[in-house]
């Protein structure tokens, strides 16, 4: 985490500064204050997190099902056998 955020600050040193790749530079503080005022992105975070909620959600639906629809499962195939049986 501390290499990342001194990546970042590199980063953010070398666009503020006058350099052949950004002509003019920018000053620190309007960078950083645009850096966290921008928005871009949190809707896709939101879905992403609502998303897996849903994802865990229907997991726990499921895998509680699962007994009961196991149990339906076994009372048809005792009938299903019974009434074989009784045919034959």
């Amino acid at each position: 985490m501390e290499m990342l955020s001194i990546v970042i600050i590199d980063e953010l040193t070398a666009l503020a500064h006058d350099e052949p790749n950004y002509p003019g530079g920018i000053d620190m503080k309007s960078l950083m204050y645009s850096f966290l005022r921008d928005e871009q992105g949190q809707d896709l975070i939101e879905y992403t997190l609502l998303l897996a909620f849903v994802c865990l959600a229907s997991a726990a639906l499921f895998i509680s099902a699962g007994g009961s629809v196991a149990g339906i499962w076994t009372a048809t195939n005792s009938r299903l056998a019974a009434a074989n049986t009784s045919a034959s």
